[in-house]
């Protein structure tokens, strides 16, 4: 499904981005969107949030299809 690549990928660079945080005190989302508080960078926050929520559901989906076979 495309809607869970999307949100993959949303969360892998949600994850990078606090990888910067956490190793260099870099917050490459606030950087390039013009600090932490601006509302680009709020809702760019706000959408890797929403797919790492949806990123959840892919994990039982694929317990459940596993346990079906």
């Amino acid at each position: 499904m495309i809607m869970d690549r999307i949100a993959l990928i949303l969360a892998i660079i949600g994850g990078l981005n606090w990888g910067c945080v956490g190793l260099f005190r870099f917050d490459l989302v606030a950087y390039l969107f013009g600090g932490q508080t601006a509302t680009v960078s709020r809702v760019i926050y706000t959408i890797v949030g929403l797919a790492a929520i949806w990123c959840i559901s892919l994990l039982f989906r694929e317990s459940l299809a596993s346990d079906k076979e």
